[in-house]
């Protein structure tokens, strides 16, 4: 009887989340860095909250809480992280991110340098699975060439970012990827695939808009630059995608793509055998943020869902739920609030996951469709914050050449992403699971 009682809708029961975000917001605008307070700690606060404000003994509290820290999906989670870390550290080793962005740029036209960085921005991000990356990569690149040519900045930076969120997205070793299929407990080969049916509409409309846009630029505009790579360090990250692609588990995946990675490296004498143990090693620590993100998260989670939080929110939804279509743009509404509010895609996928997953059950709704959409829906507003670390790091590189609404405006991906996802979601026939 306690038990129920405790489960019923209570909105008291989500202090501790608000305590959570509100403590990750308002700090990252004090210091006016969202980035400024480690994610985990914030996520520690609200834990505190939640022990001084529920009523069930101590060692009830921290049972609840183990056991949401050692759900499987959330420590199947947290071990795909470090083999994604691992894989992520030693093919930057081998000069791997390098190779994609000389052999790109060495075989694009001046005329099709907007839709090139488009594209190699996707593939960048989609091999290394992060779009922070994929612009600290790039963003230098892009700001000195078009200081060398006549191609114009803003337009450039918004293929930048809209690339770089396009591979982020799709890719099968982003964080926000593992979140999402973790959540609804689907196949990251099912989610890529599903996801491409609505990304890749977008990313050919966004090409052929760059193609216009870059029609009037000149060869004679800019100088010949010999770029020097090497063809065989890209394989490790086809490797990857090809076999997520079949459908190979993700663990022999991301383990079969470190493994290879490694002795690429070992063999063109980047590293030794050994070296290459502590390159991996360190990409398992690079993770430790998100590990402990995940792992806290869910413990939170089990806390709030215990006392009834959950169960609120899922009352106040399921009241604007009509239809199948609704409950799909009530979780993408859901994943986008979060996410403007704590501008961290990955966070909001994660504290969203849980209700996600109970709106699909209940409503009879595709899995993998359901991961797509909160992947999606996180992935255009973190583009498209203006606190978000992706403009935040293009604004930086560009040195005040370009403002934040010449940025968006040029950043056409994301714009026709959200608007033919709104397309799908209300004119594709829906499938009953």
């Amino acid at each position: 009887m306690a038990n129920t009682k405790e489960r019923s809708p209570k909105f008291l029961a989500l202090i501790p989340l608000f305590v959570f975000v509100f403590t990750f917001l308002g700090v990252g605008i004090y210091q006016n860095d969202f980035y400024a307070l480690p994610a985990p700690i914030a996520v520690i606060v609200g834990i505190i909250a939640a022990f001084l404000l529920f009523r069930q003994s101590i060692n009830s509290k921290i049972k609840t809480l183990l056991k949401g820290c050692g759900d499987d999906k959330i420590l199947t989670m947290c071990l795909i992280y470090l083999l994604a870390g691992a894989f992520a550290a030693i093919t930057n080793e081998t000069g791997s991110v390098d190779a994609i962005v000389n052999m790109g740029l060495d075989f694009i036209a001046i005329q099709y340098i907007y839709v090139g960085i488009f594209i190699i921005a996707g593939f960048l991000s989609v091999s290394t699975g992060t779009s922070v990356g994929a612009i600290v990569a790039l963003a230098p690149i892009v700001v000195g060439f078009a200081d060398k040519s006549g191609a114009d900045l803003a337009i450039l930076c918004g293929a930048l970012l809209g690339g770089s969120m396009f591979g982020d997205n799709l890719s099968v070793i982003s964080d926000t990827t593992i979140a999402a299929t973790q959540s609804l407990g689907c196949k990251m080969s099912d989610k890529f695939k599903q996801n491409i049916k609505i990304a890749v509409p977008a990313a050919l409309f966004t090409i052929a808009i760059l193609v216009f846009q870059g029609l009037g630029l000149r060869s004679g505009q800019t100088e010949a630059v010999v770029y020097s790579y090497s063809v065989i360090k890209i394989i490790p990250y086809l490797l990857v995608i090809i076999l997520s692609i079949v459908g190979v588990n993700v663990f022999v995946t991301l383990l079969l793509g470190s493994l290879f990675a490694g002795l690429l490296g070992i063999i063109y004498g980047d590293f030794t055998l050994i070296e290459s143990t502590t390159i991996a090693y360190t990409g398992f620590t690079n993770m430790t943020e998100i590990f402990l993100l995940s792992l806290l998260t869910g413990g939170l989670a089990a806390l709030v869902e215990r006392n009834g939080g959950i169960e609120f929110i899922l009352v106040k939804i399921k009241k604007l739920i009509k239809n199948k279509k609704t409950a799909q743009l009530g979780i993408a509404s859901l994943v986008s609030t979060i996410n403007m509010a704590i501008a961290n895609n990955t966070v909001s996928i994660i504290i969203a996951g849980p209700i996600a997953k109970t709106i699909n059950d209940e409503y009879g709704l595709d899995n993998k469709k359901t991961a797509s959409i909160l992947d999606i829906f996180a992935c255009i507003f973190q583009g498209l914050l203006p606190y978000g670390a992706q403009v935040l790091m293009i604004l930086s590189f560009s040195n005040g050449k370009i403002d934040y609404i010449d940025l968006v405006s040029n950043t056409w991906y994301l714009l026709l992403l959200f608007i033919y996802t709104i397309v799908f979601i209300n004119f594709k026939p829906l499938r009953v699971r």
